[in-house]
C-alpha cells in the first residue's frame, strides 16, 4: 500500500545550511586570496625601505638573514597565489579550505618576520629607526585587519604570530641586559600597549568577519530566493500553457460529438421516421461525450490528490476473464483475436484501478491494430509482477514514445486515432505513478507494441484486514 508522505521541512535545513556555509566559506577564502597579491606587493616595496633604514644600525648577519628569509617568503607566497589562481579559483568550498589549511603557515611566517623587526631594532638602533619600525609593524597589523579578517584562520595566524614576535622583541633586550633598570617601566608600558593593540585587533577582526559573513549569507539567501522565484515563475507559465492546451483540446474533442448530436436532433425533428437509423448515432455520440467527461474527471481527481483506492486480494485469472468478456466483442468487430495468459495468482491491488489501467491499454491496442491480435498476460519475475499487453498494430515511432502519455496527444498518421480522445495513456501513466507501479514501452513502427506494468515487491505487502479507502496523493 502506498503512503505518500512529504518530508518535514526541518529535515532539509541542515543540508541547506551546510551548502550555504560551504558557499560562504568559499567566498570568504576568495576575498582573502583576492587581497593577497596587493598585500604581497606592498610588503615587497616596504622591504627595501626597512633594509635601508636598518643598514649600519643593526647586526649585519642578523639583518642579512632577515632579508633573505623575507625574499624566500615573497617567492613562496607568489607561487602560492599563482597555484590558487590556476587550480582553486573556480574550485568548491572544501577544496579551498584544504588549500588554506595547507598554506596557513605562510601567513603566520609573514607575521613572525615582520614582528621580528622589533627584536632587531629595539634598544639596538637609533630612536628614529625604532619609531619607524614600530609604525611599520603596527601598519602591518592594521593591514592584516583589512586583508585577512574575512577568514579567521588566516587572520589569527598572522596577527598572533606578529604580536608574539613583537612581544619577544620587547622582552629580549631586557633579558639580554640591554635595557637599563630605569627604563623597565617604559618597556612595561609598551608591553601593555601591545597587549591592548593585540586584543583590539582580534575583536575588530572578529566583527569584520561577522560583517563579511552576514553580507555573504544575505547574498546567498537572495540568490536562493531569486532562483526559487524563477523556478516558480517558469512552473506557473508551464502550468498555464498546459491548462490552455488542455482546455483547447478538451473543447475541440467535445465540440465534435456535441455538434453531431445537434445535427442528429435536427434530422430527427424534420424526419421522425428515421428514428431507428438516427438513434444508434445519437447513442454513439452520447457515449463519446460520457467517455470524455469520465476521463476528464479521472484526471482531475488524480491531479487533485484525492483519488481513493481500496487494496484487496485480486484473482488475476478472474480479472482477465472479465476483461476478455468486455473486449472480445470489440476484437471480433475488427476480426482480431484477443488472448489472455496467466497462471493462477492472487495479487494485492485495487481491482478498479488495475482494471482501469489494463483496460485502457487493451482498448488502445485494439484501436490501433488492424490485423493479428492482442495478448494480455502476466509474468512472474523474482522481485516483481509484470502485466503485459502485446499487439500487432501500427506501432509507435521512437520520437513519439514519450509524447503519447501527454493529454490529448494523438499520432496524426495513425489509423484509429480519429475516435481516440488521447487521454487513455495519460490516465494509465498517472495511475501507475500514483500506485507506485512502473510503466514501460517497447515499440517499433509498423510492427506492434508491448506495454508493461511492473508491480514492485513493496506494492504487494498484504494486510490482515481489509483497509478503509485510502486517499493516495500524487507527489508534486
Amino acid at each position: 500500500m502506498l503512503v505518500d508522505t512529504q518530508p518535514a521541512t526541518h529535515q532539509h535545513l541542515p543540508a541547506s545550511a551546510d551548502v550555504r556555509d560551504q558557499w560562504v566559506d568559499s567566498r570568504l577564502i576568495a576575498m582573502v586570496m583576492d587581497r593577497a597579491m596587493p598585500s604581497l606587493v606592498s610588503a615587497t616595496l616596504a622591504l627595501p625601505v626597512m633594509l635601508l633604514l636598518m643598514w649600519g644600525e643593526v647586526h649585519a648577519l642578523a639583518l642579512g638573514a632577515w632579508v633573505v628569509l623575507h625574499l624566500a617568503l615573497v617567492v613562496q607566497r607568489y607561487q602560492m597565489i599563482n597555484t590558487y589562481r590556476l587550480r582553486y579559483d573556480s574550485a568548491d568550498g572544501p577544496m579551498r579550505r584544504d588549500f588554506i589549511r595547507r598554506y596557513v603557515w605562510s601567513w603566520a611566517a609573514v607575521g613572525l618576520l615582520w614582528g621580528s623587526a622589533i627584536a632587531l631594532t629595539f634598544y639596538q638602533a637609533s630612536l628614529t629607526t625604532q619609531f619607524i619600525c614600530g609604525l611599520v609593524v603596527m601598519g602591518h597589523g592594521l593591514l592584516s585587519l583589512t586583508a585577512y579578517s574575512a577568514y579567521q584562520q588566516v587572520f589569527r595566524a598572522n596577527v598572533n604570530a606578529l604580536c608574539v614576535a613583537v612581544l619577544i622583541g620587547l622582552l629580549w633586550p631586557v633579558v639580554a641586559g640591554l635595557v637599563p633598570p630605569a627604563q623597565y617601566k617604559h618597556v612595561l608600558a609598551l608591553v601593555v600597549l601591545l597587549l591592548i593593540f593585540w586584543w583590539l585587533l582580534r575583536i575588530a577582526g572578529a566583527r569584520l568577519r561577522q560583517v563579511h559573513r552576514a553580507s555573504l549569507e544575505l547574498e546567498f539567501s537572495n540568490q536562493e530566493l531569486i532562483d526559487s522565484l524563477t523556478q516558480q515563475t517558469r512552473a506557473s507559465l508551464r502550468a498555464v500553457a498546459t491548462k490552455n492546451r488542455f482546455l483547447a483540446s478538451a473543447a475541440h474533442d467535445l465540440r465534435q460529438p456535441v455538434h453531431a448530436l445537434s445535427l442528429y436532433a435536427d434530422w430527427l425533428a424534420t424526419e421522425p421516421e428515421m428514428a431507428r437509423e438516427i438513434a444508434p448515432r445519437i447513442l454513439q455520440s452520447t457515449r463519446a461525450i460520457n467517455e470524455l467527461f469520465d476521463s476528464l474527471f479521472d484526471l482531475t481527481r488524480i491531479d487533485a490528490g484525492n483519488y481513493k483506492v481500496r487494496l484487496q486480494h485480486v484473482d488475476v485469472q478472474q480479472l482477465f476473464a472479465d476483461m476478455a468478456l468486455q473486449f472480445e466483442p470489440v476484437a471480433a468487430g475488427k476480426s482480431l483475436r484477443l488472448r489472455t495468459h496467466a497462471r493462477p495468482a492472487t495479487i494485492w491491488a485495487d481491482p478498479v484501478v488495475l482494471r482501469r489501467i489494463l483496460g485502457n491499454l487493451v482498448s488502445n491496442a485494439l484501436r490501433h491494430t488492424n490485423k493479428g491480435g492482442v495478448l494480455l498476460g502476466l509474468r512472474h519475475r523474482r522481485d516483481m509482477l509484470v502485466f503485459e499487453v502485446w499487439d500487432t498494430g501500427v506501432g509507435i515511432a521512437r520520437e513519439h514514445q514519450q509524447a503519447i502519455f501527454q493529454e490529448f496527444f494523438r499520432v496524426s498518421q495513425h489509423q484509429g486515432t480519429e475516435d481516440s480522445l488521447g487521454l487513455g495513456l495519460t490516465i494509465v501513466s498517472k495511475l501507475t505513478a500514483l500506485m507506485g507501479y512502473q510503466l514501460a514501452l517497447n515499440s517499433q513502427a509498423s510492427k506492434g507494441s508491448v506495454f508493461r506494468v511492473l508491480l514492485p515487491a513493496f506494492t504487494q505487502r498484504d494486510a490482515t484486514a481489509a483497509p478503509e479507502p485510502t486517499v493516495v496523493s500524487q507527489a508534486a
